[in-house]
């Protein structure tokens, strides 16, 4: 493989090379040699879960036929690019020290020991416009609960300018905590204009996701050792793929449906048939006869399953059922008193209280705001009648009364939570009667009794309620079981409860003949599907795979290990991006993690993460890499240094690193990049100095 000497300024966007147009599934679709059911099938796999049920269930009304419509207009991407990061109190940082940079695309690599702030600054701009960390989810609570700086006890905030393409100035994302919790965090934008907003009125929440314009070291590990699934989710988001994996996953989970209903009366014979033979019964053995013969008459075995015998089958039915009954347990009935009993009290201490109030207060902006949610037009107060009193401006006041209150509410808010599962809890296990239970019957009457306690509302007679009725209820219930297992002991020893089996096995004999049926054209369906799905996602994956062997080849420097293609196989939990790679030109079988040591596995992994910055739709004109040097050897990083400033004539990268390696070959190489040291002292005060060499 010869990779080329410099990279595309970016991926081309979903719909491919304008000169290779890629085929959708929609247009292979109209060409594919498939019958009329087959076909349906696909479609319905298209369409989505409901018509796919539709197939399953026999249903023969038409569908749609998707058509492939006209190729989307390019959609102009306003990129953003970091001007500024200003950091104080946050992790290793204390008194405000910022990052400043060109917002443009370039390289900057900023170098510092470890301890010194650099993945506090990387850290803090991804918390900024995330209000997360990949890194502290992975971590316990308690190394969380150390992410405020310990020399600052002033104001912890962020702030992070963006400069977007057409704006005159730079758009301000800040993020302020005022509790002791990392997510206790409150995010605002500020827009060239001046307005402020929530971090959601960027309109950047799928994009974060899609896009990540953060990558840390950690990262570039789970990249190729973590979970499978996650590497390919990822690019079938980036490639607009996630549609069509839904649908292949959709249609395979419905052939496995059909497939499990087709086998199910076959796994299941050879426990009945034993079954039956143990039953000195007339009717018992020709069931046998007729489910060993090399053709079963699904007639006759129904008609044998039919002939239970009994004077009163409705009776026999109320048996059968009262024997298996389940009684409350003493246990539980006393944990469910309990809990309503403590719950009234805590609800008792509660009422009248200050929190008591502000609870009230929180609940009824909470419902105000909601109503205004889905009601937005309406500016006119619901309940007063007051003209234009609900707009804008009263939602952030009440959000902010909301906010102020709960503290105080919290106590009686956690009563009032506790009561209403406690209640719950009640409600749940003061059911109705079965409807098979005959209401007159002494059990009948008691249950309906029982039952009615559901209206209680006062937690306290609801408790005596499950206290009383409920141990009434009980002793009836084991008394009225005993008694119907008595009478239940028949001459036939069970065979009530082998016609059972025998005619729900009659049920799912039927049953696997339709799902027979059904399945030859989905199982047919899903063999197109899944080629023709195949050959779209490698045309969608091939511009991005190329990019990624382009960086390998750079990165991989001397060695003779071959980045070949990138694939997306499999499906559901069995989903996974290969990788194949040759060594001197020889196929291994495509075992990458058996090739590779842990250098080249990072390698490996920036190959595949740092195209993702060069994808056409990317708003994100920026890439922060934190660490990426780890475990590389110096001949990589001579390689990585090159990539990276290759990349950075069409995207900003800002790389921070406490490996001087990378800064020493972009100086030696004479590679176009700011080189900035960061320094901290013993008390968390942080400065940058340029490099001037």
């Amino acid at each position: 493989m010869t990779a080329p000497a410099t990279f595309a300024g970016q991926v081309p966007n979903r719909r491919g090379d304008p000169a290779r147009p890629e085929r959708s599934i929609e247009e292979r679709l109209a060409e594919a040699p498939l019958d009329g059911e087959a076909r349906r099938w696909a479609v319905a796999a298209l369409l989505g879960d409901d018509a796919v049920a539709s197939c399953v269930d026999g249903d023969d009304a038409p569908l749609p036929e998707p058509r492939p419509g006209p190729a989307p207009e390019p959609v102009a991407v306003r990129r953003s690019f970091l001007s500024r990061v200003e950091v104080q109190g946050f992790r290793g940082i204390g008194r405000t020290a910022a990052l400043e940079f060109p917002p443009g695309p370039g390289l900057t690599v900023i170098v510092g020991r470890n301890g010194s702030g650099k993945s506090s600054f990387a850290e803090a701009a991804e918390a900024a416009l995330t209000g997360r960390n990949l890194r502290w989810d992975a971590m316990p609570t308690a190394w969380r609960d150390g992410w405020r700086n310990l020399h600052f006890d002033d104001r912890t905030e962020i702030a992070v300018d963006l400069h977007l393409s057409g704006d005159s100035a730079p758009t301000r994302i800040t993020r302020t905590w005022s509790g002791e919790s990392v997510r206790s965090a409150r995010g605002r934008v500020v827009g060239p204009d001046g307005v402020s907003g929530p971090l959601r009125s960027l309109g950047w929440d799928t994009e974060l996701v899609r896009y990540r314009p953060f990558l840390s070291y950690d990262e570039l590990g789970r990249a190729v050792h973590g979970r499978s699934a996650e590497l390919y989710d990822t690019l079938t988001g980036l490639l607009g793929l996630t549609g069509l994996a839904d649908a292949e996953r959709r249609l395979a989970k419905a052939c496995e449906r059909l497939a499990k209903e087709q086998d199910a009366p076959s796994r299941a014979l050879p426990l009945l048939v034993e079954r039956l033979r143990g039953y000195d019964d007339p009717r018992a053995r020709s069931a046998v006869e007729l489910l060993t013969a090399q053709s079963i008459d699904l007639g006759r075995v129904a008609a044998i399953a039919a002939d239970d015998g009994p004077a009163d089958p409705a009776a026999q039915v109320v048996l059968r059922r009262l024997r298996r009954l389940a009684v409350p347990e003493r246990a539980l009935l006393n944990d469910v008193v309990n809990e309503l009993r403590g719950a009234a009290m805590e609800l008792a201490m509660a009422a009248g209280t200050k929190g008591d109030r502000a609870h009230g207060l929180v609940e009824l902006l909470g419902a105000a705001l909601e109503h205004h949610r889905r009601h937005p037009a309406e500016q006119d107060c619901p309940t007063c009648g007051t003209s234009d009193a609900i707009g804008p401006q009263w939602v952030r006041r009440a959000e902010a009364e909301i906010a102020s209150l709960r503290t105080l509410a919290a106590s009686a808010s956690s009563a009032y939570e506790r009561a209403e599962k406690a209640r719950d809890q009640a409600r749940f296990l003061v059911a109705p009667p079965p409807s098979w239970l005959p209401p007159d019957s002494d059990l009948g009457v008691l249950w309906a009794e029982w039952a009615a306690g559901g209206e209680l509302a006062d937690l306290r007679e609801l408790a005596d309620h499950i206290e009383t009725v409920g141990r009434r209820l009980r002793s009836a219930a084991i008394s009225a079981r005993k008694a119907a297992t008595e009478r239940l002991a028949d001459p036939t020893e069970g065979w009530s409860s082998a016609a059972e089996d025998l005619a729900a096995w009659v049920e799912d004999a039927h049953a696997a003949m339709r799902a027979r049926q059904t399945l030859a054209p989905a199982g047919q369906a899903l063999e197109w599907f899944t080629e023709a799905a195949r050959q779209v996602r490698a045309d969608r994956l091939r511009p991005l795979s190329a990019q990624a062997e382009q960086v390998w080849h750079r990165l991989r420097q001397e060695r003779h290990i071959d980045l070949d293609a990138l694939r997306l196989v499999g499906r559901g939990a069995q989903r996974r991006v290969a990788v194949d790679v040759s060594v001197d030109g020889s196929d291994p079988g495509g075992n990458a993690p058996g090739l590779l040591s842990q250098g080249e596995f990072q390698a490996l992994a920036l190959s595949i993460c740092l195209p993702r910055t060069l994808i056409a739709e990317n708003p994100f004109g920026f890439l922060v890499l934190d660490d990426p040097v780890q475990a590389m050897d110096t001949e990589t990083v001579e390689g990585l240094a090159a990539v990276l400033a290759e990349v950075g004539r069409h995207r900003q990268l800002i790389v921070f690193t406490h490996d001087t390696r990378l800064s020493d070959s972009i100086r030696r190489l004479g590679l176009p990049a700011g080189i900035r040291t960061i320094h901290r002292d013993a008390m968390s005060n942080v400065w940058v100095t340029e490099d001037t060499a």
